[in-house]
C-alpha cells in the first residue's frame, strides 16, 4: 500500500493494519557548480520533505530506522559519508537519530561498488556499440542483485512496529514486503524540480540558430 502526500487524500491512522512502515524519500542531488535557480529549487525540496516527515511523524509516530541508499555503513560511520553526500539528508537524518532514529545499513558494500563503477563507465561515453551493449548489460545484471539484496536486507531488519525512513533515488527497482505500509513523500518542489530538468534538456537539444 503506498500514499502520496500532497497527491491523494491521506486516510486516517487507522486505516493502516500494518505494523510495519516506510516512509520514502526521493533522493534528490546537487552540485557546487549547479545553475542558481536549481539551487533554489533543491533547498526548497528538502525543506517541504522535513515538514512532511514531521506532519507524518505527528500521525504514525517516531522514525526507528533510517536507511539510505549508497550508504554502506551503520551508525557514526555511515553518518559521515552521508554528510559528504547529501547534507541535505544528513541534516533531516540526524534530527530524527536524536529522537530515537538509528542508521542502519542495508547496502552490500561489493554490489554497491560494481553499479557504482559501471555507472561512471556509461558515463564516459563509447566508441563502440558492441562495448557499449556489453557495459549496459554488466550494469543492469549488477543493479538487479543490488536491488534483490536490498529488498531481502529491509525485510530481514524491519522489525514489527518499526516506522523506517527510506532516501532513494526515484525510479528504483526495490520490492518491498507486502506487509508493510509506504507512504511515499512527494513535495510539489519536485515536480519543479522534474519540470526544470525537462524544460533544461529541452534547451539543450534544440537546434541553435
Amino acid at each position: 500500500m503506498s500514499e502520496e502526500l500532497g497527491r491523494v487524500e491521506k486516510p486516517e491512522v487507522s486505516s493502516f493494519k500494518q505494523t510495519r512502515k516506510i516512509v520514502q524519500v526521493p533522493l534528490v542531488y546537487s552540485s557546487k557548480d549547479a545553475p542558481p535557480d536549481y539551487v533554489e529549487l533543491f533547498e526548497k525540496y528538502w525543506q517541504q520533505v522535513d515538514e512532511m516527515i514531521t506532519k507524518l511523524e505527528a500521525r504514525l509516530g517516531r522514525v526507528t530506522v533510517i536507511l539510505h541508499e549508497s550508504i554502506a555503513d551503520s551508525g557514526e560511520e555511515g553518518y559521515k559519508v552521508m554528510q559528504e553526500l547529501n547534507p541535505q539528508s544528513h541534516t533531516i537524518c540526524m534530527a530524527r537519530s536524536k529522537n530515537g532514529g538509528r542508521l542502519v545499513a542495508f547496502e552490500d558494500p561489493a554490489l554497491l561498488a560494481d553499479v557504482m563503477d559501471w555507472e561512471r563507465c556509461m558515463m564516459i561515453g563509447f566508441l563502440s556499440e558492441n562495448v557499449a551493449r556489453r557495459v549496459y548489460e554488466s550494469f543492469s545484471e549488477s543493479s538487479k542483485l543490488r536491488y534483490q539484496h536490498i529488498s531481502k536486507a529491509i525485510a530481514d531488519l524491519l522489525k514489527d512496529g518499526d516506522i523506517a525512513l527510506l532516501f532513494i533515488r526515484e525510479g528504483h527497482a526495490v520490492q518491498f514486503p507486502p506487509d508493510v505500509d509506504v507512504f511515499m513523500v512527494a513535495p510539489p518542489a519536485l515536480d519543479e524540480i522534474h519540470r526544470w530538468a525537462r524544460e533544461r534538456r529541452e534547451g539543450l537539444e534544440k537546434p541553435q540558430p
